[in-house]
């Protein structure tokens, strides 16, 4: 079983940056994909960033060159750096953790973009 911590979230006006983190602990594959996900009021949950632990990184259009994803695999941890946040960007956050065609899911965090 997986268990995925998250923390970072919170009120931030437009322009700002928030960094959420996820630490996974649990029984862990070691090829394993890790990242966030976000669902905003009314909408469907939709992918933010993955970062696989081989290295290789992706990233939906809409967070290209404002958000950063890094993962530490030492310590089965990964961050979402945010930066210049909109408003549209307020949504509970998701960490997720995918392996073995599995996926696991954190609690959620909320990020609130407001002036």
């Amino acid at each position: 079983q997986v268990q995925l911590e998250e923390s970072g979230g919170g009120l931030v006006q437009p322009g700002g940056s928030l960094t959420l983190s996820c630490a996974a602990s649990g029984s862990i594959f070691s090829i394993n994909n890790m990242g966030w996900y976000r669902q905003a009021p009314g909408k469907q949950r939709e992918l933010v960033a993955t970062a696989s632990s081989g290295g290789s990184i992706s990233y939906a259009d809409y967070v290209k060159g404002r958000f950063t994803i890094t993962r530490d695999n030492a310590k089965n941890t990964v961050y979402l750096q945010m930066n210049s946040l909109r408003p549209e960007d307020t949504a509970v956050y998701y960490c997720a953790l995918i392996a073995a065609s599995v996926v696991n899911w954190g609690q959620g965090t909320q990020v609130t973009v407001s002036s």
